[in-house]
């Protein structure tokens, strides 16, 4: 089952983000086997962070409520809101896939 684990930064996120860094992208490496894509989300004017999505493959809430309660910037207090949502892939392009981080 798809899972969206959408996370919005607390008042100390940039100092979390760079102290919680090498833990995270060590826990999304460690976890490779499930996700589907991920990435910051991102203020519109500049390259400030507001939060993070990850979208995990998982066989039921429970591991999907696992993933999100052990990832390293949730359980170091990065974020003030957390929403775990199951969802359904409809439409599906990876061809429009951009060949940059943040699009083309």
């Amino acid at each position: 089952m798809l899972y969206m684990v959408y996370g919005v930064d607390g008042p100390d996120g940039p100092r979390i983000r760079g102290e919680m860094r090498d833990a995270h992208f060590q826990y999304l490496e460690d976890n490779t086997n499930i996700m589907v894509l991920g990435g910051a989300t991102l203020a519109d004017n500049d390259d400030a962070r507001l939060g993070s999505l990850l979208i995990i493959n998982v066989p039921d809430r429970a591991a999907a409520d696992a993933f999100a309660d052990n990832e390293p910037f949730r359980k170091a207090g990065l974020f003030k809101e957390v929403t775990v949502t199951r969802m359904r892939r409809g439409q599906w392009y990876p061809e429009n896939a951009p060949g940059g981080a943040e699009g083309d």
